[in-house]
């Protein structure tokens, strides 16, 4: 999630919970509290670009992490003199704070390590992108107000329309998948692992991947109740898993290890990008809508002192606003009625890439 929504999710919690007891000032701690994890990004190495994607969103984004971060963010305050008569609810605040900051990432569909070191699974609910405006403003709108009037309610009322936004998102996704597997099964295609992606900034557009056999099915859905529900179909590619790499690349230990650490970071959902091979990407993610085009991914030198190349097209990255705004109101093109029986065409999009994948024949 971007750190201003994080600064002040973190702020209006800590007004809600203490601003009758530390005033206008509490928000403060609240928003540091909130951004703190964020202190993740420094971890990074020239020689490992993979060290950067492996420890974002880790060990200080867990629970485990909370207490210390709240004592990390209330410093500031706590060694100025003046503040120590209120040292315990600063220390809430910035905890507090801190506290929401991994919840939320977790409901993306990143991967958050909630659970280190107790457990290595990438938390992700998949609900939100980590782009909310909608979210962000409500948040901004009940902050400025609560600390305006001094006053606990208009940040009680923005946390709750927070947790409604975020509780449709999820029963948004649960439908879509629901709409996943009517559109699998029209297809005759049987699931071996299917997930939904959110768009950005709506709970409506969703961006459906399933899995089956070794081949990954992106499609695109509009959910908005039984009659204003519609798909559009997309594309198709080959899950990448280490077997498939040339032999090259499997005989160098380094790529063997660094491409197991993408996978995994990846959530399993590794291929090779439509229009450079050469590109392995993170499939939940893509610059096209027709086509696998990876917002990142590693291309490998096997046999060279540095064998992976971290690949970030993260510049191109545009959200097309107006096309968003026509499949949100369903007037986009492509977009088509639900398959309630029968077989479903994949759609002019979809292409075969068995004959290209990696390491076959």
């Amino acid at each position: 999630m971007d750190p201003l929504t994080h600064a002040l999710l973190g702020a209006t919690a800590a007004q809600a919970i203490l601003g009758r007891r530390l005033g206008r000032q509490v928000w403060l701690p609240g928003a540091l509290g909130g951004l703190l994890p964020d202190a993740d990004i420094v971890i990074r190495s020239t020689a490992d670009p993979l060290l950067a994607i492996e420890y974002h969103r880790h060990f200080t984004h867990a629970f485990a992490f909370i207490p210390v971060g709240g004592v990390v963010a209330a410093s500031p305050w706590l060694v100025q003199r003046r503040y120590r008569a209120d040292w315990r609810p600063l220390l809430a605040a910035a905890t507090i704070g801190c506290a929401t900051h991994g919840l939320l990432d977790a409901c993306t569909n990143y991967g958050t390590h909630l659970l280190w070191p107790f457990s290595p699974l990438r938390v992700a609910w998949h609900w939100l992108t980590t782009i909310g405006p909608l979210l962000t403003l409500a948040l901004l709108a009940g902050l400025l107000v609560a600390v305006r009037r001094q006053s606990r309610l208009p940040a009680v009322l923005s946390l709750l329309f927070a947790l409604a936004y975020v509780g449709v998102a999820a029963w948004q996704r649960e439908r879509a998948l629901d709409l996943q597997a009517l559109i699998a099964a029209a297809r005759g295609h049987p699931v071996a692992r299917a997930e939904m992606f959110p768009s950005v900034g709506n709970p409506i557009v969703w961006r459906s991947v399933y899995q089956s056999g070794t081949t990954l099915h992106s499609d695109r859905l509009r959910v908005l109740g039984s009659a204003g529900s519609h798909w559009k179909p997309g594309s198709t590619l080959e899950l990448l898993l280490a077997a498939d790499l040339p032999p090259a690349a499997a005989a160098d230990p380094r790529v063997r290890r660094d491409f197991a650490r993408f996978s995994y970071f990846s959530d399993g959902w590794a291929a090779r990008s439509d229009s450079d091979a050469s590109v392995i990407g993170d499939a939940r993610y893509s610059l096209s809508r027709d086509s696998f085009e990876p917002i990142w991914g590693i291309r490998f030198h096997p046999g060279t002192a540095a064998p992976t190349e971290w690949v970030d097209q993260t510049a191109r990255n545009r959200v097309p606003v107006s096309e968003l705004w026509r499949e949100i109101s369903g007037t986009a093109t492509g977009y088509r009625r639900l398959p309630m029986s029968g077989g479903v065409a994949a759609g002019p999009a979809a292409r075969d890439h068995s004959a290209a994948r990696p390491g076959a024949g």
